[in-house]
């Protein structure tokens, strides 16, 4: 009875000790924020604006977004990976948290190692458009006429290292073609200078290239999402156009740091799944182009170890570096 009575004594004053961790069933107790490590009005900016209002309805506190732009995200990435895994701050980031780990040379953290995966919210396919000049009307033609002039056809992207780039290199590497990247900086200069014919194609997002191709300017030849647009069902996947190995899908996925408590995790993802799928946030994505998801964590880090290792073998083979 004294041994019981001494050990509740001590978990009391353990509880009463000023900076002792509170139990994980009175999370959350005070406000959350969402880091994001590109400016306002972007796509990774949208969702995290879009899911902060529903995370804070589910959780019982407010939500904040917090802007933390530049180094190609790694400095929102560096600030959330050395937080207090508390589950107070939290990243929201795409794809680049992944492939950083192979483009730049001296990361401050380890994507695998300091974050934990809470959920995926929503995911865009990018389609690979064409000018109407170009004289390929599918995938298959498009490899014909790359491998018969080696070096002649050309893609453009936001700039080095984003996924549209990394996405034509992927597709030279599965396709074993000679196509020539031109870095534009940004997506709009990018699409730009495919509709006034400068380039021959590219990788962009539904809502960005869609007026263009409705008005015959572009053709689209293939998604490189795992199954068809819901916005262009018409469209064929990579896989069903005859390319394996092209998937890229651009993902917004939450991260805790990686100390946090599993409870909390748990808790974070049940909160992002159960906002991926109300009414309301679904046709909001939808109308951006992009599409729930709502994974659980155990489904997201699997996805984040085959990222990391995809884009590692596509920057390693076409010998990309951003440092």
């Amino acid at each position: 009875m004294f041994g019981y009575r001494r050990l509740a004594w001590l978990f009391a004053l353990a509880l009463a000790v000023p900076g002792a961790p509170a139990p994980a069933q009175s999370y959350p107790s005070k406000p959350l924020r969402l880091v994001v490590g590109f400016a306002p009005g972007g796509g990774v900016d949208i969702n995290a604006r879009l899911l902060a209002p529903k995370l804070a309805e589910f959780l019982g506190q407010p939500v904040i977004v917090e802007n933390r732009p530049g180094a190609g995200t790694n400095i929102a990435n560096e600030y959330v990976a050395k937080s207090a895994p508390d589950g107070y701050t939290l990243l929201v980031n795409t794809a680049a948290v992944a492939i950083n780990m192979a483009l730049y040379r001296n990361l401050p953290y380890d994507t695998l190692r300091d974050f934990a995966p809470i959920s995926v919210f929503s995911e865009s396919p990018n389609i690979l458009v064409v000018h109407s000049t170009v004289a390929a009307q599918n995938v298959q033609e498009l490899i014909a006429l790359a491998r018969s002039k080696p070096g002649a056809l050309n893609y453009s992207s936001a700039g080095s290292g984003t996924t549209q780039h990394l996405s034509g290199e992927l597709f030279k590497l599965r396709t074993g073609t000679d196509i020539v990247h031109v870095p534009y900086k940004g997506s709009a200069p990018s699409l730009t200078a495919l509709i006034a014919g400068e380039v021959d194609f590219t990788f962009a997002n539904i809502p960005a290239i869609i007026q263009q191709v409705r008005a015959g300017r572009l053709r689209p030849l293939a998604s490189t999402g795992d199954r068809r647009s819901e916005l262009m069902p018409e469209v064929p996947t990579m896989k069903e156009a005859g390319v394996d190995g092209v998937q890229v899908t651009v993902w917004y996925g939450v991260f805790a740091p990686a100390a946090t408590p599993q409870d909390i995790v748990n808790a974070l993802a049940k909160a992002v799944i159960k906002a991926a799928r109300s009414p309301d946030v679904r046709s909001r994505l939808l109308d951006q182009g992009a599409e729930p998801v709502g994974s659980t964590p155990q489904e997201f880090g699997k996805l984040l170890r085959e990222e990391v290792a995809r884009w590692a073998e596509v920057i390693g083979a076409a010998g990309i570096r951003a440092d």
